[in-house]
């Protein structure tokens, strides 16, 4: 068989159900062994961006590794904002490029670029296939790299003069990843440090629900009845009404969850990432830190290290749970709780189209497996403080990068991952027209979910921030087309409310939507 044939059987072996991306001569080898799949279905998306971001988010809830292909140059340039997002927010990815023939790697050439190099820095590894018959080693171990702890992204680029050669090699087998847990004595000095402190806080981070170990970690956490905080995108391991949850931290104005670290006397951080929010904009007082996670932590001085658990997060709780553990039953003085509550989840009296206003409706009215999209901007951190999901796993947010421009995309990612749940993507107008076109792409797909976007002519987030350090603001503005008017043009039903109880019907009825994508246009004054 030829080269691509193989790698097309290889991708079939991993369990590939969806290749998203857009062909190019120097993939027309693989777009035509990927015709004669059974198996994988092939998404030509509008931008390759677009293909990277859906992979992203298929990855994240799928419990498989999201698939991506670009050809070379321009192509794959295209991908890798996508690519760097899913690696650092720990999504299992493959991203595949075409390449100039190697007979002209060598000088410059048309379209070539140095394809592996440029991915370095953003994925967990970047390799070029130089011999057909190591295409399905390559394949195996870029799968197995890409969900190993700590998941990312994979890039592999195979040049055009390989794609048709011949190949008698086959798939490798799949074999599980082996999991690791802490050692015995570990689990018991873990048990002892937590028994001497006084005020122990659990700190919930991203790797809890990539590893799907909120119901270990939720009875851990009834054992010990100490208060519990969580980052952006851990939100949802505890339901909103639980009494040991003090909600979500991580913001740079107005945390108002950092005097609970303060206060204090061991940080149990489970799963917590660096990039998620780096130690010393939130441990500034150095308390010591019970590290929890698949992988050893790094080393910093607001990171204090008193102990450490390392393996898999489901079997080391599996561990801890069949234990005696002293519970830890303490709350911060004053009122905290109800002054977190008061600004993170306060109902609001007006009937303004505020971000707030729509998320508490959502919360109301989306059934209980909605997932929910961010785009970047002000309304992430409005999303991060107000919304409460009712499932661990159902709210994404792109945090490790932060890119613009995810919400739609993801959004056809979500879809074609969970297929029954209901799903709203939520993007300021600036993040919206970045991948706007992929709307086409969910028409053509036949996929429904919502889209509201946020508009006010400009990037507001950026705005204060200039107000604020400048007293006032540059380059921040533009103009939108009409976004109804848009959306109809993709033929997909778009409509713009004037009043919340507009917006709340206007919600319901796209909720009760089965095979229609509806665009909600919200003018935020």
């Amino acid at each position: 068989m030829k080269a691509t044939d193989l790698l097309v059987q290889c991708l079939e072996n991993e369990g590939v159900e969806y290749v998203f991306g857009i062909m190019g001569k120097e993939t027309l080898d693989l777009m035509d062994s990927l015709s004669r799949s059974k198996q994988i279905q092939f998404v030509n998306v509008r931008h390759e961006q677009g293909a990277a971001f859906m992979a992203d988010v298929y990855g994240r809830l799928s419990n498989k590794v999201g698939v991506c292909l670009a050809t070379l140059g321009p192509g794959a340039t295209n991908l890798i904002t996508g690519i760097a997002s899913a690696n650092l927010d720990h999504s299992p990815v493959v991203a595949i490029t075409g390449q100039a023939g190697l007979e002209r790697q060598h000088q410059k050439s048309h379209q070539y670029l140095d394809i592996v190099k440029l991915f370095e820095p953003a994925v967990k590894w970047s390799v070029q296939i130089k011999d057909p018959q190591t295409i399905a080693a390559i394949i195996r171990k870029a799968f197995r790299s890409a969900k190993m702890e700590k998941p990312g992204a994979v890039l592999i680029e195979l040049p055009e003069n390989l794609a048709p050669q011949m190949t008698l090699t086959k798939p490798i087998p799949v074999t599980p990843i082996p999991k690791t847990t802490p050692t015995s004595q570990a689990i018991v000095d873990a048990l002892t440090m937590i028994s001497q402190s006084h005020k122990p806080l659990v700190i919930v981070g991203n790797m809890v629900i990539r590893q799907k170990a909120a119901e270990e970690i939720t009875t851990f956490i009834k054992n010990l009845k100490s208060p519990v905080i969580h980052s952006f995108m851990a939100k949802g391991i505890l339901s909103k009404d639980h009494p040991l949850n003090y909600f979500t931290f991580g913001f740079n104005k107005k945390d108002e969850v950092l005097p609970i670290i303060e206060e204090s006397d061991l940080l149990i951080v489970v799963g917590f990432d660096f990039v998620e929010k780096l130690p010393k904009e939130w441990n500034k007082k150095q308390r010591p830190i019970l590290h929890i996670d698949a992988l050893p932590a790094e080393m910093d001085e607001y990171y204090p290290i008193k102990g450490e658990l390392v393996g898999d997060l489901v079997e080391t709780f599996r561990m801890l749970n069949k234990l005696d553990l002293i519970s830890k039953p303490w709350a911060p003085s004053g009122n905290l709780k109800e002054q977190i509550m008061d600004s993170y989840l306060g109902q609001k009296e007006n009937q303004s189209l505020s971000i707030e206003n729509i998320l508490l409706l959502i919360e109301r009215l989306a059934p209980d497996n909605a997932i929910v999209l961010s785009d970047v901007g002000a309304h992430k951190i409005s999303i991060a403080r107000t919304y409460q999901p009712k499932q661990a796993g159902t709210l994404i947010i792109s945090n490790g990068l932060a890119s613009m421009g995810i919400a739609i995309p993801g959004a056809i990612g979500a879809k074609l991952a969970s297929p029954d749940a209901p799903v709203i993507c939520i993007t300021g107008d600036g993040g919206a027209l970045m991948n706007i076109a992929e709307l086409e792409t969910a028409k053509r797909l036949g996929l429904s979910f919502i889209v509201i976007v946020l508009n006010n002519d400009g990037l507001k987030l950026e705005e204060q921030m200039m107000e604020e350090k400048f007293s006032k603001s540059f380059g921040s503005g533009f103009g939108n087309p009409d976004f109804v008017q848009l959306a109809e043009s993709f033929g997909i039903r778009g409509v713009r409310p004037h009043q919340l109880n507009e917006f709340e019907q206007l919600l319901k009825d796209a909720l009760n939507q089965t095979n229609e994508v509806t665009l909600i246009d919200v003018i935020q004054e």
